[in-house]
């Protein structure tokens, strides 16, 4: 007997079994796609195929990879200079031009406007600075020896590169294009396969010729290579310095270099030919909130803030300093110089509270849009103010306590930091934002190569010769352990110190380099030492 509930009351919960269709089978279940799987969908293939040319020309690239890159692993270490540049230009040499027939660089003459009456062809500034920026991070590793130096610079030469092809003016899109180079592989797959496909099945494709030019010139070089390594001298070092490695690690590692090159200019072509579109990912601008719950927590930060800088001021204006943080329990020199990095900190959060603001912010009325950049164009000032602090005791800390590779980046990231305050502050004032994603962006490449260009291990050695000079004291050790930019500075010590320092990177000098791994910074340092070779007199401390 079936029980059915009264009129009125609810009956038992519903099955979560799916309903079936006719057939008796269950109805599928439908997925909501999110936002990658979105991406995915609208981002086209390129609308030319994969050409003949374009496969040449990512070969090429992966081949110079090899030959450069590939010869830079030696001795069970890793020698970057100059190889690193031509490895770059390999791969702007077949992105760049996809880029141009693709109108990434240059677009085409479009119809005649106002501003361009004569419907010209525009230069995309943007892509075109972007590109030039990526140049010139990686030509970083020919004048600089610092690994983290180089290493930082390559990395971020590679999402700058791939915002320059890709483009967009969002953030969104700023952040997307730099971050999209993992994707490219799995969505370019099938466009490379069906031209690799059509290349070689089109007849004109022979690999016979292509395998017998290449014995025949590998010979002829074998040949009179060999003859002229033994006729000449100076000859035969050079050659034995092209000789390659045959161990597993550098055959590992030519692998890992021609594949990487490739990937890379094959990357940024499919990138130029065909950007993914990042509006997709553009998250929906939420409804304001209301004028009263965002005005009071931002007024309340600013108060605090404000606390904040009168009491720097405060101790600051004092004529007895070390009587107003008596009870505190600390003179003025101890407490200037702690809390830097808590102030750094508080700086990061602040523009993310200020993103998160303007987000919500109410701009219906303009008592809305005057109440929103009164309050956060004071956060922006007294951010500034906590910039200035912060950077005043992180120098008295390194003037005290040496510089250090750590504390100059930091100073560089607060001083950055502070230059995307005013920034932000600029955008606000006239609720017109479009450029701040890019000049964000590009401010930061280029402040690590104004960073690269002032030459930090040469800076940290020059300060902290002149702090031994003045006070007697050195840290030996970690200088020590600077690159060959450090070099020229650290001559300048006093022996035993000179020695010392100089002494562990005179071994790392001495070993055996590859020619196309050639550094400025390392050839002036062997002339360093050439001319003043180090002692072997014992260390002792400073005094």
């Amino acid at each position: 007997m079936i029980n059915t509930p009264p009129p009125g009351r609810p009956g038992p919960a519903a099955s979560a079994t799916p309903p079936l269709r006719p057939n008796g089978l269950p109805e599928p279940i439908r997925l909501t796609p999110v936002l990658v799987d979105r991406l995915f969908e609208k981002w086209h293939d390129p609308a030319r195929p994969f050409s003949p040319a374009l496969l040449g020309g990512v070969l090429a690239a992966g081949a110079v990879g090899v030959v450069a890159l590939g010869g830079g692993w030696r001795d069970g270490a890793l020698h970057n200079g100059l190889n690193l540049v031509l490895a770059a230009v390999a791969i702007a040499c077949v992105a760049l031009p996809a880029a141009l027939s693709a109108g990434r660089i240059v677009a085409a003459p479009g119809r005649r406007t106002a501003r361009d009456p004569r419907g010209r062809s525009r230069i995309n500034r943007t892509g075109l600075a972007f590109c030039l920026l990526a140049l010139a991070l990686a030509a970083l590793a020919a004048f600089r020896d610092s690994p983290w130096v180089v290493g930082l610079g390559v990395l971020l030469a590679l999402p700058v590169a791939a915002y320059g092809v890709t483009g967009g003016r969002t953030w969104t899109e700023v952040i997307g294009g730099g971050l999209v180079l993992p994707f490219v592989l799995p969505h370019a797959a099938p466009w490379v396969a069906r031209g690799v496909r059509g290349t070689v099945t089109s007849g004109r494709f022979r690999l016979g010729p292509i395998v017998r030019t290449g014995l025949i010139a590998g010979a002829l070089l074998l040949v009179f290579g060999g003859l002229f390594a033994n006729a000449d001298a100076a000859f035969g070092d050079l050659a034995k310095g092209l000789v390659p490695d045959v161990s597993p690690a550098a055959q590992t590692w030519r692998i890992v270099t021609g594949a990487g090159t490739a990937f890379l200019a094959l990357a940024l072509t499919s990138l130029a030919m065909a950007p993914p579109p990042l509006r997709v990912l553009a998250p929906s601008r939420p409804a304001p909130a209301g004028r009263w719950t965002w005005a009071v927590p931002i007024a309340a930060l600013d108060l605090l803030f404000f606390a904040f800088c009168a009491i720097q001021a405060n101790v600051l204006l004092a004529s007895d300093r070390d009587e107003v943080l008596r009870s505190t329990g600390l003179t003025y020199a101890e407490y200037a110089r702690q809390g830097f990095f808590q102030l750094v900190i508080v700086t990061v959060l602040v523009l993310a509270v200020v993103a998160f603001a303007v987000r919500y912010a109410p701009l219906g009325t303009r008592r809305d849009r005057a109440l929103v950049r009164t309050l956060l164009g004071l956060l922006c000032a007294l951010t500034l103010v906590v910039v200035a602090v912060a950077l005043r005791r992180l120098y008295l800390y390194e003037e005290n306590s040496g510089w250090t590779r750590l504390r100059l980046w930091v100073h560089a990231f607060e001083l950055w930091l502070g230059l995307v305050v005013v920034m932000v502050a600029a955008a606000g004032a006239t609720f017109k934002a479009s450029w701040l994603p890019r000049a964000v962006a590009a401010s930061g490449a280029a402040a690590f190569i104004g960073l690269a260009v002032l030459n930090p291990d040469a800076f940290i050695a020059e300060r902290d010769v002149s702090r031994f000079e003045h006070t007697g004291r050195i840290d030996l050790g970690y200088l020590s352990g600077l690159s060959a930019d450090a070099v020229p500075a650290l001559d300048r010590l006093p022996e035993p110190q000179r020695s010392c320092a100089l002494r562990e990177i005179a071994y790392r000098l001495t070993r055996d380099e590859p020619g196309l791994a050639a550094n400025l910074a390392r050839h002036d340092a062997r002339a360093v030492l050439h001319r003043r070779p180090v002692a072997s007199a014992p260390c002792r401390a400073p005094g």
